[in-house]
């Protein structure tokens, strides 16, 4: 089974770091993909939030970790 962690960043440049960071603490063998998304209801580009999905198929990430480190950058772990 894949578990895919998501977690939600309030920028584009908070993403890419979080995404980077990922790499470098957890090992990843490649930067977890980046995804915009449009807050319901809103046109205005400014008003996104950008998700980066982390793959984790021998599911040995830890949630909470992935969540401190989402925290650093004002972000959080969605639910799964």
């Amino acid at each position: 089974m894949n578990v895919r962690h998501v977690l939600v960043l309030p920028d584009r440049d908070a993403a890419e770091e979080v995404a980077r960071e990922v790499v470098d603490r957890f090992g990843l063998p490649e930067e977890p993909q980046l995804v915009r998304e449009a807050l319901a209801g809103e046109d205005d580009a400014e008003d996104a939030q950008w998700l980066v999905v982390v793959e984790d198929p021998r599911e040995g990430l830890d949630p909470t970790a992935l969540d401190d480190l989402a925290g650093e950058y004002d972000g959080w772990l969605e639910a799964p």
